[in-house]
Formats: structure tokens, C-alpha cells, sequence
């Protein structure tokens, strides 16, 4: 009963189906007297022969899922205690990936197809969700990328460190930003990306189905209805680097950006002169109000 689950699924209970009684063991103190902790729930298994993942052997606990796998407790309640050491844990935190080490030397090329926000092909080939999860689960495993760990701050108030494994997850927001940097508009990328810590929270806290979720959702597609476009990426040895993007709704104008002499005269230089100036003015008026005052600070 320390974790983040036990809200999640009661609130979604909640939202869904509010007449269901909850029963949770882990809030009995009748459970917990005959199972204090993870290692009573391990030996009542091994004596009834009941076959679990958890043993002594792999002393963590792990939780999967399409998107990742994540592992806690045990050996990792040491936040000192090194994850990613090869010579100690090639079999331990390895389900879904290869530690960078043992990935291959040669780096893979691959392209991403978006229409508006969503992944609809991986390499060129047409896929559901489902198939582009598992293609990307796949190649990004094979090169060691998506692999954190982290210290994180739970719902229920503590801290908690757990080790995570999320190829696909990875190169698909990796990707996914790419695009949105060539054909999102800046004003709308900074409002998303200034809701992203709330959204994210909300999804973290259990409350999906909360109104206000609901809300975030109805500005986060609108953001997205010119998404769409390829990116090229290239995964090598745990890293996943951009090799390209292309869209038909870029808003990446070369000739405007150009160094060069400007064909289409959209940019005048000269009009940069009262840009700054203007955006330079409450420097000014605070720097004659209070400028002795700052420069007092400042020695």
C-alpha cells in the first residue's frame, strides 16, 4: 500500500464505475500481519508452489507494460547501487533492452511517419499503434536507448528510485518533438510545453478521467492538427540522434532563414531596430530608477 497503483486504479474505479467495492490487502491489517513484506509473499509462493517472476535471485520488484518495464525495491531502495553496471546486472535490468555497452557498434538509420501528432509508419511500412509500439519496442531495445533511472516523488508522499526500460517510448517522443519543432508554432509550443509538468502530473496521479485532464487533451490535439511528416533518426549505443525531418506543413522557410541575401523579402533588417529597442525599454526605466542599486549588488 506505498505506491502510486493502488490511487490509480481507485480513482479510474471512481470516474467509471463508482457503485464497485474496493478491496485491497495491502490496506489489511490482517493481510499485513501474515505478510509484513515482499520476502513472506516470496517464501508463501515457493511453499505452495505458486510460480512468481520475484525471487530471491532477482531481489526487485518489476511492473510491465506495452510502453516499459519498471523496476523497484530491493536492491535498488540503495539509490548508490549502480543499474547499469555490466558486469553485474546484464541479466537483472534487461528485459526490453541491452545496456549500451552490448549494443551493436554499427548504428541503425530509422524513419518515423507522423499525421497529425501520431505515429502511422515506422521504415517506410503502414502500422496500428499496437505494431508501432512493438517495432520501435524492438529496435531501440537492440541499441540500449530509453534505459533511466531515477529518483521520483510518489502521490502517496515519498521518495522512490526506480530503473526503467522504454525503448519504443523513447525514439517515439524523441521523434515526435522533431516534427512538432518544424511545424508547430512557437506561441502554441510554449503554452503546450508550459502545461506539459500539469498534464504529466495528472496522468501520474491516477486522475485520466478528471475533467481537467479532459480539458488539456482538447488543446494538446488542437496542437497537433499540422503535425505531421517524416523524421529520420539514428540509434547507436544507447543514444538517439536526428538525422533529418520533412513536412508539406513545415514552417521552416530557408529563404527567410538564409544568411544570404533574402529572395523574398519577408525580414528587413533594419526593422530589428525598434524590435529591440522596444523590448529593451523597461531595461532602461529600471535601470535609471534603480541602476545604483544593481550595480551595488553586483561588486
Amino acid at each position: 500500500g506505498k505506491g502510486n497503483d493502488q490511487v490509480r486504479f481507485e480513482l479510474t474505479a471512481a470516474a467509471l464505475a463508482p457503485e464497485l467495492e474496493i478491496i485491497a490487502p495491502w490496506r489489511d491489517d490482517r493481510y499485513r500481519a501474515q505478510f509484513p513484506g515482499r520476502q513472506a509473499m516470496i517464501d508463501y509462493c515457493a511453499s505452495k508452489k505458486i510460480p512468481v517472476q520475484a525471487s530471491a535471485r532477482k531481489p526487485y520488484s518489476m511492473d510491465r507494460n506495452l510502453l516499459h518495464i519498471s523496476y523497484e525495491a530491493g536492491i535498488l531502495e540503495d539509490p548508490w547501487y549502480d543499474s547499469m553496471n555490466p558486469r553485474k546486472n546484464r541479466d537483472y535490468f534487461t528485459t526490453l533492452s541491452v545496456l549500451p555497452e552490448d549494443a551493436p557498434d554499427k548504428a541503425e538509420f530509422v524513419t518515423l511517419d507522423f499525421v497529425k501528432g501520431d505515429c502511422v509508419a515506422v521504415n517506410g511500412r503502414k502500422m496500428t499503434p499496437l505494431q508501432v509500439m512493438k517495432a520501435l519496442n524492438k529496435l531501440g531495445g537492440k541499441h540500449g536507448v530509453g534505459r533511466v533511472d531515477m529518483v521520483e516523488n510518489r502521490f502517496v508522499g515519498m521518495k522512490s528510485r526506480g530503473v526503467y526500460e522504454t525503448p519504443g517510448g523513447s525514439i517515439l517522443t524523441f521523434a515526435h518533438r522533431q516534427i512538432e519543432s518544424l511545424t508547430m508554432d512557437r506561441e502554441v509550443m510554449h503554452l503546450r510545453d508550459s502545461l506539459i509538468p500539469k498534464y504529466a502530473e495528472l496522468v501520474y496521479y491516477g486522475f485520466w478521467f478528471a475533467p481537467e485532464r479532459l480539458a488539456l487533451q482538447a488543446l494538446i490535439e488542437e496542437s497537433q492538427k499540422n503535425v505531421t511528416g517524416t523524421v529520420r533518426v539514428k540509434l547507436y549505443k544507447g543514444g538517439i540522434y536526428v538525422t533529418g525531418r520533412k513536412s508539406r506543413f513545415s514552417l521552416y522557410n530557408p529563404h527567410i532563414a538564409t544568411m544570404e541575401e533574402d529572395p523574398t523579402k519577408a525580414y528587413n533588417q533594419n526593422d530589428a531596430t525598434g524590435f529591440i529597442r522596444l523590448n529593451g525599454l523597461r531595461l532602461r526605466v529600471n535601470s535609471t530608477v534603480n541602476g545604483s542599486k544593481n550595480l551595488a549588488k553586483l561588486k
